[in-house]
């Protein structure tokens, strides 16, 4: 006599079909000791019921006129608790691998970021692994379900790519040291600034500019590139080094 699931909540609540002979006129299923609620004898082979809280393996009995049956078991599953996720932010594309690291984990079938869900891969009861779904720039709340409920408490910050549309001056002397400030969108999580290829020290200003100081370069046009979690944004040549006088 099958049961379908075979485990849920230990809060109860769980929607569960039983299925087996002679189950007409079905006066009561129980969860070890506990009485199921909404018993529904569907027909004579087919039982439905919602499971009682409970804790760990159960038998399921089912009782007819003609007596109760062999038991069966349900295994009750505690709600599961996420200690923490990396990364925390992403590209607002989505498509990025998040690990969430807790307990409880290894019946986890969603993982909701914010309105968004996507289906995780359980690695262990500890771990499982999930391709972040497409979001809005922002914070959102991450929540994982299981066989044994949902639980919240995490969020995730999804980052909008960087451009760059103006970069103010335009040129300087390639000794550096040349206060430049970057301008474009999506600029608050800016993680590096390069000049050449070569790091410059940089302030985040705002959403819309990033304030940089030139590193030391070779005369000629070089590119400015701005990354943050999501991605780059190179604007072609759009500082020149100029090389100071000889006599």
């Amino acid at each position: 006599m099958p049961i379908s699931p075979n485990q849920g909540s230990s809060g109860g609540g769980t929607l569960v079909t039983i299925t087996g002979t002679g189950l007409s006129g079905t006066t009561a299923v129980r969860f070890g000791t506990r009485s199921a609620t909404a018993v529904t004898n569907v027909s004579p082979t087919q039982v439905t019921a919602i499971s009682p809280s409970g804790n760990g393996a159960v038998g399921v009995t089912v009782t007819t006129p003609g007596g109760t049956s062999n038991p069966i078991p349900f295994y009750y599953v505690g709600a599961p608790f996420k200690q923490s996720l990396s990364p925390t932010s992403g590209s607002t594309a989505g498509g990025g691998t998040v690990t969430i690291n807790g307990t409880g984990l290894s019946t986890a079938t969603s993982v909701a970021f914010g309105a968004n869900s996507a289906v995780p891969t359980v690695v262990s009861d500890g771990q499982i692994t999930v391709a972040a779904p497409a979001g809005a720039a922002g914070s959102v709340g991450v929540s994982v379900t299981t066989a044994g409920g949902t639980n919240n408490g995490l969020s995730y910050t999804y980052v909008a790519a960087p451009t760059v549309t103006t970069v103010t001056p335009a040129e300087g002397p390639t000794t550096g040291g040349t206060t430049v400030t970057v301008a474009g969108t999506g600029l608050t999580s800016t993680t590096a600034v390069t000049f050449g290829g070569a790091p410059a020290p940089f302030t985040v200003i705002s959403d819309t500019a990033v304030s940089a100081v030139t590193p030391p370069g070779t005369a000629g046009a070089v590119d400015v590139v701005v990354t943050n979690d999501a991605g780059s944004a190179t604007a072609v040549g759009a500082f020149t080094y100029v090389a100071g006088p000889g006599i």
